[in-house]
């Protein structure tokens, strides 16, 4: 009886895509709601995340600030209460006030947020103007809500054409040279992306501990590279290659994969 109870959980759960990834705990996915932390809703976000309901008194709050950066895009501010972000136990329970975020423009998702500042490229905004939500999230991939609502925060963005006043979007100007970052790396590892497949196919990258990498990707859309575990994050323009080095300073398996597209572009094993 109670393996047949747990199989029904586990299908009729819904989540992140169906596919457990590995900054999961062991034996977690996107669907499974191991926490016990309020009240799960039958409602859920575009995405198919459910609801987890908690009383108003000491409910996680957000409120969302932007500030145009002086060389491109804008900087992101989220000022959380009753709150804070814990990048290392995603995937694991839902815990009272913990989690991450999800940066939605226009209701379509751009991006995990596990910090309190993120940076947003030109290349991501078309021209127009635009809302920006932020809502926040349990480890477990449930939306944080209220009365039936989700915790979130909005704001106002309007995006010019390069070159005109007040619109802070210098996408055609490229990207500085990255070449001398990756000379000076140990490792190099060079992927592709295009018509949504990751080329070459996503493997594990051996790496010891203090060694540097430099994961030098193209993507044909422009995207988010995230390097979970280290919370480290690089803009991805579009045809354009990026290069983000990092020192393997931490043991362990992190996943490297895109934030729109999802898609896993390799694992970095540190010994």
């Amino acid at each position: 009886m109670l393996a047949l109870a747990l199989l029904l959980a586990g299908g009729a759960a819904t989540g992140c895509g169906g596919r457990a990834t590995t900054h999961h705990k062991p034996g977690t996915s996107h669907e499974q709601a191991s926490g016990s932390v309020g009240t799960l809703l039958t409602a859920t976000d575009a995405g198919g995340h459910r609801f987890r309901e908690v009383p108003a008194e000491g409910a996680p709050e957000v409120q969302l600030t932007v500030r145009p950066d002086s060389e491109d895009g804008w900087n992101l501010q989220l000022a959380v209460k009753n709150y804070r972000f814990t990048p290392d136990s995603t995937g694991g329970a839902a815990l009272p006030g913990a989690g991450h975020a999800h940066l939605e423009l226009d209701g379509r998702k751009l991006a995990r947020l596990y910090g309190p500042w993120f940076h947003l490229p030109a290349a991501q905004v078309p021209e127009g103007a635009h809302t920006l939500t932020v809502r926040l999230y349990a480890d477990d991939h449930t939306a944080w809500a209220v009365a039936g609502k989700p915790v979130e925060g909005t704001a106002q963005l309007t995006a010019t054409a390069p070159g005109q006043a007040g619109g802070h979007s210098h996408g055609d100007t490229p990207p500085p040279p990255q070449a001398p970052q990756s000379e000076q790396a140990d490792r190099t590892v060079t992927i592709t992306v295009r018509d949504g497949k990751v080329s070459p196919a996503p493997a594990r990258t051996e790496l010891r501990r203090g060694e540097r990498v430099a994961l030098r990707v193209t993507s044909d859309r422009a995207d988010t590279l995230h390097v979970h575990g280290y919370d480290k994050e690089l803009a991805l323009p579009a045809g354009q290659e990026a290069t983000l080095t990092l020192t393997a300073d931490r043991t362990g398996l992190f996943e490297v994969e895109t934030h729109t597209s999802g898609l896993v572009l390799t694992q970095l094993l540190v010994r």
